[in-house]
């Protein structure tokens, strides 16, 4: 049988944690085996910023933060299971790749 492997991000944890939720209630109820949610690592982006706009003044600095959040969910490729993963709103703050092996 094939897997399919979907990989979800977002900077948004709870959006990403909901629809792995919803997931996994379409596998349970079509009866299809199902791996996850993975949580892989989250990837943190930081970008020291200088406070003072003009250059002058005290070296301050101000740190920014963006976290990455990923999962990966591994399903049973039944047709009518994709169908209905496939009809899931996603928020657009949620990236969705789809690999089918």
């Amino acid at each position: 049988m094939q897997k399919a492997k979907i990989r979800l991000t977002s900077t948004n944890a709870q959006q990403i944690e909901e629809i792995c939720q919803q997931i996994k209630n379409i596998a349970q109820r079509t009866g299809v085996h199902i791996s996850g949610p993975i949580p892989l690592p989250t990837k943190k982006l930081k970008v020291p910023v200088r406070k003072s706009p003009c250059g002058e003044g005290t070296a301050t600095w101000e740190h920014y933060i963006l976290k990455l959040h990923k999962r990966l969910v591994i399903i049973d490729a039944d047709e009518r299971t994709l169908r209905q993963i496939m009809r899931i709103r996603i928020p657009p703050e949620v990236f969705v790749e789809l690999e089918v092996t």
